[in-house]
């Protein structure tokens, strides 16, 4: 089955020219045509941007239904990310993650799980966000390669986990995860795409990493003026090829 995702630090909706456009960050997406979404940095009733629920506004736009998580509250307003489709799916787990306790002013990082129905079998998606500081960075990779996160009870292969890691391939972070699982820009046979910042994309922290039966079958990343102007960040469109198996007593070329 293929299968588009796309992460995206979408910045609060807050481009580059310092304006607040969520439909412009929709119809981003939108031109991608994903299937599964995983945002970062969305607003939901802060005041700053206006007092809207961006998950829910962007879900609403695309004609999709939202999950988010807040990684940070602060009384009725929050700040975090969302996974966002028109597959059918349901909500396994929302939760932090583990900062440095010591290093005060860090900002709270978290995750949120969907099991995603491809009919005939689930894609378990995490979407995340971690911190600046690579310790940090790696205590909370290594939480979300844990029994809390992909070593609990129930995470089954095919799965992907995906989101800004701040983090580039020459990082600590980034090793502890190749390690386990596999970049899904790797061995497609063109050189890995860079997603900031989003004027002149040089570094690679935004990251879609695979696990089970999925085969890498393109890579997008728009650099539209639209595209460049809508956030901080480029959008990461990963194409993939998830193996579902055929229904019982059926060939492959009856299914």
């Amino acid at each position: 089955m293929k299968l588009r995702l796309m992460t995206w630090n979408v910045h609060r909706c807050v481009g580059g020219d310092r304006k607040l456009n969520v439909e412009r960050v929709a119809e981003v997406i939108a031109a991608c045509r994903p299937d599964i979404v995983a945002l970062q940095e969305l607003d939901v009733g802060r005041r700053r941007t206006g007092g809207v629920d961006q998950a829910h506004r962007l879900a609403e736009l695309l004609e999709m239904r939202s999950h988010f998580h807040a990684a940070l509250t602060v009384e009725e307003e929050r700040y975090g990310d969302a996974i966002l489709t028109a597959l059918p799916e349901r909500l396994v787990k929302t939760g932090a993650l583990p900062g440095l306790p010591r290093l005060r002013g860090l900002e709270p990082r978290g995750a949120l799980w969907v099991a995603v129905d491809l009919g005939g079998v689930e894609l378990q998606v995490i979407n995340t966000h971690l911190g600046l500081v690579p310790r940090e960075q790696q205590v909370q990779a290594a939480e979300l390669l844990g029994q809390r996160w992909m070593g609990a009870e129930g995470f089954n292969n095919p799965a992907v986990l995906l989101g800004d890691f701040n983090a580039t391939p020459f990082s600590q972070t980034y090793r502890m995860l190749a390690a386990v699982l596999r970049d899904a820009q790797n061995g497609t046979g063109r050189a890995p795409t860079a997603t900031f910042p989003s004027g002149f994309p040089m570094l690679r922290i935004d990251h879609v990493f695979l696990a089970g039966e999925i085969r890498t079958t393109a890579i997008e990343s728009p650099f539209d003026p639209r595209a460049r102007t809508a956030s901080d960040h480029l959008p990461l469109v990963v194409e993939l090829e998830v193996t579902v198996p055929s229904p019982a007593g059926s060939s492959p070329a009856e299914s």
